[in-house]
């Protein structure tokens, strides 16, 4: 009897053991490999797989820019994305024919705290939300050196004409009036996106003529003017003469230790810096792109990336309840912990530190401050083209003039609205 008892045992401990092996699931994840979102998602995981023991995970990395845009898409093209992988919501979201590829979220419960802003940059034209919010919102405007303008007595510019002034002076002090990075191509765009509060202070419209191929950078006065400030930047003599191989790690090291003043710049990139050099939590500040005149200045916003779940993926229904958790307040609250706060993020009930670095604590009143942040254009129109890093990097390095550039910009533009399928084009 005491040796039925034993066999008994042990067969059901190895029925036990094969139906909890049965039922365990292995997540692939694709995250890009900025610092700040591969220690979100490591974050995410962990503690997803602390609740869910039968729930493990294999993160990979991938690049950012158009290296990064083709592995998503490529990926998705052959059936072999990662069961959860983060991307741009907006007009690159709408590039990755979301309604054949990707999951549809819309019944998921967190979507009740997903703000309304994020929604339809991750919503397609049969209505379906495909995406979730990953990490803080974001601004796009220009770091600054707190000390060097507290020496040279400089005021933080309204204008542009304010701001390059502020850069001769530094100039003058023998330091670095601008930082760029174009050995981390996708860092040239910052300026010009980041004007686009400006374009629309000026042009309210100017999202919807630009999507019905109505409006052109090359002949709109006030589009090309983004264009232009890059130009006038390459044209001033104001940039690190390695302007062309430093990458965004370059960049961050220069204006933290006070060897260059100003780095235009994703606000996210703060949380990089401060893992290696916590001090600048409180050395830099950040401020808007200035426009041409003082009555409007206010910051364009970029949404989070979002998460999304491939229907291609065996695992659709378990990437589904993890991408869930990581959109509710719990999920936020954990990012938080793990990487502190960037922005403001797209999850109601999630609450921002008391303390937050000195660029942070700058940006947040334009966010709370009602006709002082413009979304990115990419979030108001699903038209931009794939080329643009490309072309900035040609104006910031004076290879073209902002007129040429703009001219090469419309027409990649015009490939991806054909693309697309946009009418009038």
């Amino acid at each position: 009897m005491k040796m039925n008892r034993l066999i008994y045992r042990a067969v059901t401990g190895i029925s036990l053991l094969l139906a909890t092996t049965a039922h365990a699931t292995n997540l692939t994840v694709l995250v890009d490999s900025n610092t700040e979102s591969v220690n979100a998602m490591q974050a995410l995981t962990d503690a997803y797989s602390r609740a869910n023991p039968d729930v493990t995970f294999d993160v990979e990395t991938r690049p950012g820019g158009t290296e990064g845009d083709n592995i998503i898409k490529t990926r998705l093209a052959i059936e072999e994305m990662a069961d959860v992988f983060n991307y741009n919501a907006g007009s690159l979201f709408l590039n990755l024919k979301p309604d054949q590829s990707l999951a549809d979220l819309s019944d998921l419960s967190s979507q009740a705290s997903v703000k309304a802003v994020f929604k339809p940059g991750v919503t397609t034209s049969s209505g379906k939300v495909r995406g979730l919010p990953f990490g803080a919102a974001r601004g796009g405007g220009i770091f600054y050196n707190k000390k060097i303008y507290a020496d040279l007595g400089l005021k933080v510019p309204m204008t542009w004409q304010q701001f390059m002034d502020n850069n001769k002076k530094i100039k003058e002090a023998g330091l670095v009036p601008v930082v760029q990075t174009y050995g981390t191509s996708w860092t040239s765009q910052v300026l010009f996106l980041g004007d686009f509060y400006n374009v629309q202070a000026k042009q309210p419209d100017f999202a919807k003529l630009y999507t019905e191929n109505k409006a052109k950078y090359a002949t709109d006065p006030v589009a090309l003017r983004s264009f232009e400030k890059i130009e006038e930047i390459a044209n001033s003599d104001v940039l690190n003469k390695d302007y062309g191989a430093a990458t965004i790690d370059d960049g961050f090291r220069m204006i933290s230790s006070a060897k260059a003043a100003h780095y235009p710049m994703l606000s996210h990139g703060i949380r990089a810096l401060l893992k290696d050099d916590p001090d600048a939590a409180e050395s830099l500040g950040y401020f808007a792109v200035p426009g041409d005149d003082d009555q409007h200045n206010g910051l364009t916003a970029w949404l989070p990336p979002a998460l999304y779940v491939p229907v291609s993926s065996p695992n659709v229904e378990e990437a589904k309840k993890f991408v869930n958790w990581a959109a509710s307040p719990e999920g936020c609250k954990t990012m938080i912990d793990a990487i502190g706060a960037s922005g403001p993020y797209m999850i109601e009930g999630c609450q921002l530190p008391s303390k937050l670095p000195s660029p942070v604590a700058d940006m947040i009143p334009y966010f709370e401050t009602e006709g002082r942040t413009a979304p990115a254009l990419e979030f108001l129109s699903p038209v931009k083209g794939p080329a643009l890093e490309q072309i900035t990097v040609e104006i910031g390095s004076g290879i073209k003039t902002a007129k040429q550039g703009a001219a090469l910009y419309d027409a990649d533009v015009e490939k991806q609205a054909k693309q697309l399928g946009l009418p009038n084009w």
